[in-house]
């Protein structure tokens, strides 16, 4: 109803009125000093208000039952309003009888005196129960309840003026009980109504009392929320200064992960339940299908996962539906406000068409032009209000959606099978979560356009009929005709949108791989291969990129031309039909202000079939993803059992990775007693892990029965450690046990460790680890499993990653029948003989069978395949156990010694730089805690955390000009002033055919007809044509321009990547460069070059539209700076908050897929642990940080609009103002021209400040790229000049010379005077306790490290002087973490293609893996998984020997090679590389001394200096360092 008075029918209403009562139409419209009739103002104004809360109130009373949201205690305010509504009541009945009165007196008024004051005292009452109703239920401030007294009071503001001026007639007999009684309630109304705006306090127990920045939205009052106030405060203080996270409020409950994420998953569990009934079957295709696909382009989304039997498509869970209930019901109410905004937005052409009847009437009272124009800008702002409260629905609903994909996908991700994982790599799983997550959102804004824009279109088809007659189908024939070029182009954008995708997966993964395995691209200098294989990929995008950026040119064409062709074809056929079809001011401007409606739903809707179509694909990929098999908890018994024989028990099991793989464990039998010790032993590659893995539930159990008794602890061969601090790691979400806590430190020798790093156990551990060795790694992660206290232990190998004498210690301490868990059953995989005859049982497995089993007498007495292996390898093991057993120093001195095993070549600059003072001395017997504390008191004590990595930073302040600069150079800056000028010409034109159109309606009409129709109608097409050819011009300047530039900043990011040093790469997250990749370069791509046309093109509008204005009015040019002032300022003062939003958002959002990316390559741990909640609850955590940030960005961009808006409005009010004050001066089409304008000035400015903080806020994506282009570089490449000859290093004589190393400019030298010459072809050692330098030798030999002092010179050339890469390719290391890429293993041996098949066969034949491989499908094309995770650690450690045999370069480093192999092929290795490598030198880092016992030389480090440097023997001889590591080792 109120919507109804105050929008353009009213005027129909009032003539509607007259039809009834003509006698009173002069007294309301024709004269003067209008008013209402005495009837009608005590029925109609009376009633209208009543009607109004009677109709509210059956729904308003259902949704306050079902919404309580606590009790309100009575506050002076609720009591004042109470009182008020009853002394209304009072007034009302005093009304009523005092009529009765009367009668009784004789004195017969008509009934409607009993009437009216009945029915508004009833309502009185209504409202009163109300006020304390919505108290009850918590309802601090009452919307409901507002807009009634606030019409009410308007209704009594008419009738308060008919009273008065009646009252000033001379002679008029006054009522005086009835004045004084309506006075009273006009009063009292004014009151409640202001009362009404004051918010209630908060309902007792609200959770907003405990919280420590609560939203303020649920307290603001009703005016507050539908003008966004409440947010002011916000808006202010990132004005002052820029924001940061403590100054967010909380999540409103409603918002939060917890709720959300729960809604869905319930539902979802249903859906899935509903149809399991007929279960769909899933195919995982093997790779090959996977690799020949994707060779053809044209593929299907998800290669990997096919669905077979399509006959059964329709029983597959529907997500849609799963949204739908989950969402549905909040999002009903942004359908309501939708439909009242479509309908008002028509009011404003209607008033429009009465306006200019009013200024061709010259007769027309005054009043009448300025009731229009009230109108006219009541209406707009009513719109404005109802819109904005539409779009904070939406936006909330895409925030929910957004979390709950998150949450889903995060959840989905614990539980999914290795089989399932394969299909999708870590990257796409990611992309789920970024960028479909984000398709939901952006589509929940749309999706009520599907309906909307159909209802506009038909309305305005409608309005157009009645102004134009039949010629308004040759305008719609026109939109029918452009309807199918949008859709094929819709299509083609979608088929794009797919093979983009695609791509982007692909160059995302491989980004991810090369960033994981930096270190390895370093060391054998192969970035250039990688840089060519992504930019290769890109290339690819990038085709498809440029197609993409064509049809956008077509569709902005036929989207900015399809107004104008509409508006020529309807006028050309409507003054060519007849003669007498003369077109007015009325006619055109009321048509073209329907064609400006008209012209937003036909651009939306591609707009929004493209978004569908994108989200459906979205959605589609999230079903599979969702619909993945999941492991199966019951497969494996777990928990206390009642009974059992043995701990672990395994009946006739068989296992495979997957429903359709070959089983990799047949026919497993065995039990393991409670409390015993078992190990697994085998070749590389037989199925020791893969058993383990099966024990867990990892495997697929195909039959068989297994079952572990109570919870089980777990260490993987490759540690997984977290981005947190050391202790966190450890303990891993259990509760702190002080005295427990300190034990298994020690018992895992960790105290060294922990006294080395700058903050003890609260050091901060980067991603995956990089700032502990390897060895520490293993110690941390066995750390956890000791620390969790379960009842079985399996252990993956543990001991190949550290020292001898740590392995002994750890093995005496914790695992081996002394330790601390001696009383728990442990199953052991290991390669290490010498602990075998402590074990009770001993499997030993061949291809994925148990071939033997018992305790090691009975395997020796046996005599098979173990008892032949051990004989090769125990004999100096044996000697060692017996030494030591009577030996109680060498226990004693043990927990000092074994210091932090630090070999692995990355910068651990202050790890380092402590450990060198810090590690025990063979020699002097100090034990560790006297020397250590010194140092440790030089480290700061006041820093509480040290911290490796750094959190990815928010940038403060305005983006930079030079920001926009550069993006306009990476464009190109000819293209860049071309699409400016395009953009000019053409909205000059469009002005000039509006102009020229404005001209023609004032042409004089002759006899009926118009003179020169056919001059007026050609010159309009003409002006047409060249808008539409500037269009074309400039959106496909712009288009091309942004791929010019998203292709130059790629290159130049990629490059600038790969350029830094290693210690850069330490300290940055993984995450924020994948960032950098994937979101940064996907706005660039994508979003950025649709934001500029977006942006110039309202640009232009708002400042064609003040020039008609002034045009057409001069005056207004007295209001118009002023409104452009308040704009600036306005604008101004929501990018300062909204840009800072927006940074802290994306901040809060690498942690969330940083955490994601973490718990997938943990996620066997964290399921062995069982702790899913833990983890689920952290991702939530993280997740609702995020949001955090981004719901007050949607608030402050609702703050803004309504702001605008009214800026607009005002606009609005002015220019129809100002020609009604001039309206003897002024042309009617002038004044249509005028105020058409201002009517779509509303709609540009919104969008111009929209589109500029977008613009400001997606131009950051560059600033972001180029802030990585700028960072510190390692040395050159390549160096011209200085290059060595091809045939160097010819000798391979290497010399040191007053060599010095420090990691980091502010810390000591690490390495420190070393003087030494190896010759070419000596095969030298290098030894020493942890800390003392071995590795950081290497990283100064490749240069990954400077030096600080000295030179290093091989064969006469000094390495430093010459480029990167010509050194790091002439020699070679294999590293200590075998690091292999997803793609063939040929790429993995030779990424640029410079060997034969034939070298390659040999190099594989020389490193043990020929069989191997050819026993494989593909031979070399073999795809290996992301990371190499489908060969086995010692496979892929072979692996990179066999690179480092196609290289063959004169030297050759082994960081510990061997450290992930069973003896075995220890020993292979080892003769390989001396009958291989027999005339290189080889530098060998050991840490089991026996591989280099019969090397020529041995180099004995400590502290960074060399101590010893002779042959072994010799060192033997002396007694000194060597001599004691030796006899650690049992060697003597």
């Amino acid at each position: 109803m109120y919507v109804f008075i105050l929008s353009g029918e009213f005027c129909f209403f009032i003539r509607y009125l007259s039809i009834l009562f003509p006698q009173d139409w002069n007294l309301t419209w024709h004269t003067h000093n209008p008013d209402f009739t005495k009837c009608f103002q005590n029925t109609i104004l009376v009633w209208v208000p009543c009607i109004y809360l009677w109709v509210c109130f059956p729904i308003y009373f259902l949704y306050l039952r079902r919404h309580d949201r606590g009790y309100i205690q009575m506050s002076h305010l609720n009591k004042a309003k109470t009182a008020l509504g009853l002394l209304l009541w009072i007034i009302c009945w005093a009304d009523l009888f005092y009529s009765f009165w009367e009668r009784s007196q004789n004195i017969f008024r008509p009934p409607v005196f009993i009437i009216s004051p009945t029915v508004l005292g009833i309502t009185m009452l209504l409202a009163t129960f109300l006020i304390q109703y919505e108290r009850m239920k918590g309802v601090q401030s009452s919307g409901v309840m507002l807009i009634f007294w606030f019409i009410a009071l308007l209704c009594a503001t008419i009738i308060f003026r008919s009273k008065i001026l009646h009252a000033l007639n001379l002679g008029a007999e006054v009522d005086v009980f009835r004045y004084v009684t309506f006075y009273s309630y006009f009063v009292l109304v004014l009151i409640q109504l202001i009362l009404s705006c004051f918010p209630e306090q908060p309902p007792l127990f609200s959770e907003t009392v405990n919280d420590p920045n609560p939203c303020p939205e649920s307290s603001a009052s009703f005016l507050s929320k539908i003008t966004f106030w409440w947010i002011t405060g916000l808006m202010i203080q990132g004005y002052r200064r820029p924001l940061e996270a403590k100054d967010l409020w909380s999540l409103n409950k409603e918002d939060t992960s917890e709720e959300v994420v729960q809604g869905l998953a319930r539902y979802w569990a249903k859906e899935c339940a509903n149809t399991k009934k007929q279960p769909i079957k899933m195919v995982y295709s093997p790779k090959k299908q996977m690799k020949s696909s994707n060779s053809n382009g044209d593929v299907t989304e998800e290669v990997e996962a096919l669905i077979v039997k399509p006959s059964q498509r329709n029983s597959a869970p529907s997500l849609l539906k799963v949204l739908y209930k989950t969402f549905g019901p909040y999002f009903l109410m942004s359908f309501l406000f939708k439909a009242c905004h479509d309908l008002m937005m028509f009011s404003g052409p209607e008033i429009l068409k009465l306006l200019i009847n009013f200024v061709n009437d010259k007769d027309a009272p005054n009043w009448q032009g300025y009731l229009y124009t009230g109108l006219l800008f009541a209406c707009a702002c009513l719109q404005t209000l109802i819109l904005h409260q539409y779009f904070h629905i939406c936006f909330v609903t895409g925030m929910r959606l957004k979390t709950a994909v998150i949450g889903a996908v995060y959840r989905k991700a614990l539980v999914i099978t290795n089989s399932a994982r394969k299909t999708s790599t870590v990257g796409e799983i990611v992309n789920l979560m970024s960028v479909d997550a984000q398709r939901f959102m952006d589509l929940a804004t749309y999706i009520n356009m599907i309906w909307s824009a159909p209802l506009q279109v038909i309305l305005a088809l409608y309005l157009l009929w009645q102004n134009l007659g039949p010629s308004v189908l040759a305008g719609v024939a026109v939109m029918i005709l452009l309807v199918p070029v949008n859709a094929v182009m819709a299509m083609k954008t979608k088929t794009y949108q797919v093979a983009h995708m695609k791509s982007k997966d692909n160059r995302i993964k491989l980004m991810n791989e090369i960033l994981n395995g930096i270190k390895v691209l370093k060391l054998y200098a192969w970035e250039l291969a990688f840089k060519e294989k992504v930019l290769g990929i890109r290339q690819e995008e990038l085709k498809v990129l440029k197609k993409s950026a064509y049809l956008a040119a077509v569709s902005t064409f036929t989207w900015v031309c399809a107004p104008f062709l509409v508006a020529l074809s309807t006028f050309a056929v409507y003054v060519l039909v007849d003669k007498n079809n003369v077109l007015d001011a009325q006619k055109a401007f009321v048509s073209l202000a329907l064609f400006n409606i008209l012209r937003f739903p036909l651009n939306i809707l591609p707009m929004v079939i493209s978004s569908m179509v994108q989200a459906s694909v979205s959605l589609k990929r999230l079903r599979l993803f969702l619909s993945h098999e999941e492991l199966e908890p019951d497969s494996i018994i777990r928990g206390s059992i009642k009974d059992a024989e043995g701990s672990i028990i395994v009946k006739n099991a068989t296992f495979s990775w997957s429903r359709n793989d070959p089983p990799s464990l047949n026919d497993i039998n065995f039990t393991v007693p409670e409390g015993s010790l078992i190990a697994i032993v085998g070749q590389v590659g037989c199925g020791k892990s893969s058993l383990l893995s099966a024990l867990l539930g990892e495997m697929d159990k195909r039959e068989g029965y297994v079952a572990v008794k109570g919870s089980v602890a777990y260490v993987p061969q490759q540690a997984w450690i977290q981005n947190a601090a050391l202790k966190d790691n450890i303990i891993f979400g259990r509760e702190m046990k002080e005295s427990q806590y300190k034990c298994v430190i020690e018992a895992c020798a960790l105290l060294p460790d922990i006294e080395i790093l700058p903050t003890g156990d609260r050091t901060e551990i980067g991603e995956k680890g990089v700032n502990l060795s390897g060895g520490q790694k293993q110690r941390v992660s066995l750390a956890r499993a000791v620390y969790c206290n379960t009842d079985v232990y399996l252990f993956d190998d543990p001991l190949s990653a550290v020292d001898a004498h740590v392995g002994k210690h750890i093995f005496d301490k914790v695992i081996g029948p002394k330790g601390i868990l001696k009383n728990k059953t442990r199953v052991l995989v290991t390669h290490g003989v010498s602990y075998l005859p402590l074990m009770d049982t001993i499997i030993v497995m061949t291809d994925g069978k148990i071939s033997e089993m018992g305790s090691y007498q009975e395997l020796l007495k046996q005599d098979g395949a173990f008892a032949e292996f051990l004989r090769t390898y125990a004999n100096a093991d044996q000697d060692v156990e017996n030494g030591d057993e009577n030996n109680p120093t060498v226990k004693e001195g043990k927990h000092m010694e074994n210091g932090v095993l630090a070999n692995e070549a990355t910068g651990k600059p202050i790890l380092r730089q402590l450990s060198n003072s810090s590690t025990y001395s063979g020699e002097t017997g100090k034990s560790l805690k006297q020397t250590s504390t010194t140092e440790l008191q030089k480290a700061p004590a006041e820093k509480n955390a040290w911290r490796l990595t750094e959190a990815d930073t928010a940038k403060t302040g305005r983006v930079k000009a030079t920001v926009y600069w550069e993006y306009m150079k990476a464009i190109g800056l000819f293209i860049s002033f071309l699409s400016i000028f395009l953009f000019m010409c053409n909205h000059i034109a469009a002005l000039a055919s509006n102009y020229w159109l404005s001209l023609w309606t004032d042409d004089p009409v002759i006899n009926g007809t118009q003179q020169h129709t056919h001059v007026r109608l050609g010159v309009y097409g003409a002006l047409g044509m060249s808008q539409g050819i500037a269009v074309f011009g400039y959106s496909m300047a712009v288009s091309i321009g942004g791929i010019f530039a998203s292709r130059h900043l790629h290159v130049g990011l990629l490059h600038s990547v790969l350029r830094c040093p290693m210690s850069f790469f330490e300290r940055t997250p993984s995450g924020n460069l994948v960032n950098r990749f994937s979101k940064e370069m996907d706005t660039i791509d994508s979003m950025i070059p649709q934001i500029i046309k977006m942006f110039m093109g309202s640009l232009f509008n708002v400042i064609g539209a003040c020039i008609i204005i002034l045009l057409a009015t001069p005056i207004a040019a007295i209001v118009i700076p002023p409104l452009g002032l308040v704009y600036f300022f306005v604008q101004r003062f929501y990018v300062a908050t909204s840009r800072q939003l927006k940074r802290l958002e994306s901040v809060s959002r690498s942690p969330v897929y940083s955490h994601f990316n973490e718990t997938l390559l943990g996620v066997s741990v964290i399921r062995a642990f069982e702790e899913q909640k833990r983890f689920k609850q952290q991702s939530d955590l993280k997740v609702d940080e995020n949001q955090k940030a981004y719901f007050p960005s949607i608030v402050a961009n609702r703050w803004l609009a309504v702001r605008l808006e009214c800026v607009g409005n005002c606009i609005v009010l002015f220019a129809a103002l100002f020609a009604v004050i001039a309206r003897n001066s002024l042309s009617p089409g002038l004044v249509g021209l005028s105020v058409s304008y201002s009517l779509q000035v509303t709609t540009y400015l919104n969008w111009l400040v929209r589109m500029s903080s977008e613009l400001e806020t997606n131009i950051v994506a560059v600033e972001r790229v180029k802030e990585y282009s700028e960072m510190e570089k390692e040395a050159p490449w390549c160096i011209e000049k200085t290059a060595p000859p091809n045939n160097w290093p010819h000798e391979g004589k290497v010399e040191f010379r007053g060599y010095g190393l420090r990691y980091r400019e502010d810390l000591d030298l690490v390495l420190k005077n070393i003087n030494v010459t190896i010759n070419g072809g000596e095969k030298v050692g290098i030894v020493g306790r942890t800390g003392a330098g071995k590795s950081s030798l290497t990283l100064g030999l490749f240069r990954i490290n400077e030096s600080a002092e000295g030179e290093i010179i091989i064969d006469g050339v000094n390495v430093a002087k010459i480029g990167l890469h010509d050194l790091r390719f002439k020699i070679t290391i294999i590293p200590q973490d075998p690091v292999l890429f997803s793609g063939s293993l040929r790429m993995n041996l030779d990424p640029f293609d410079k060997y034969s098949d034939e070298e390659i066969w040999t190099s594989l034949e020389l490193a043990h893996l020929k069989n191997f491989v050819s026993s494989l499908p593909d031979k070399l094309n073999h795809e290996c998984s992301e990371g190499g995770e489908n060969l086995s650690v010692g496979q892929r450690q072979l692996v990179c020997l066999a690179r480092a045999l196609l290289r063959k370069s004169k030297i050759l480093v082994l960081d510990e090679a061997t450290a992930a192999v069973d003896l075995e092929t220890d020993d292979l290795i080892q003769s390989t590389i001396r009958t291989q490598f027999e005339d290189c030198t080889v530098l060998t880092i050991a840490h089991r001394l026996n591989t280099i016992m019969d090397y020529e030389r041995v180099i004995v480090l400590d502290k960074g200096e060399i101590v010893e440097c002779d042959s072994p023997a010799n060192l033997l001889q002396k007694k000194g360092i060597f001599y004691s590591m030796a006899k650690d080792s049992g060697l003597v």
